[in-house]
């Protein structure tokens, strides 16, 4: 009941390309691409700039200490 055949999606298909035909589906498919291929250059152009626009941090820390002798002897 809730799973369509293969049928059911050729038949969806056919009336689709109907409805819009070929061109018009080919545009959209296009116009899709292109909107998707920006989208991702955009998020990846803002992580390039949040990057670079960060400050540098590093994970190295530098402790100055007086280091003292300490000798044990058992009386």
């Amino acid at each position: 009941m809730g799973s369509f055949s293969i049928w059911h999606w050729l038949v969806v298909l056919l009336i689709v390309v109907l409805v819009f035909g070929t061109k018009k589906l080919r545009n959209i498919g296009s116009d899709l691409g292109g909107a998707v291929k920006g989208f991702r250059e955009g998020v990846k152009s803002a992580d390039e700039e949040e990057i670079s626009s960060a400050p540098h941090q590093t994970d190295a820390r530098i402790i100055e200490a007086d280091a003292k002798d300490k000798t044990y002897s058992k009386s």
